[in-house]
């Protein structure tokens, strides 16, 4: 996926996994599986670039998240 919406980038950056992907979807109309490897995609380039933006450490994001 070319452009995300900034809220994307704000979601993920503050932890919000269900929001990021739902509107990885209806920005660009994919499955969940596909939305799940974007947000992955995204998710990296995030903690490469920015590091210190994020609320959450690698090791807490994705601890205690079900679905």
């Amino acid at each position: 996926m070319d452009q995300l919406p900034g809220s994307v980038d704000r979601d993920i950056l503050e932890h919000r996994i269900i929001c990021a992907l739902k509107t990885i979807r209806e920005a660009s109309g994919c499955t969940l599986h596909q939305a799940l490897d974007v947000f992955a995609q995204r998710y990296e380039e995030l903690r490469r670039d920015r590091p210190d933006d994020f609320a959450a450490s690698r090791d807490d994001y994705g601890r205690d998240f079900h679905s």
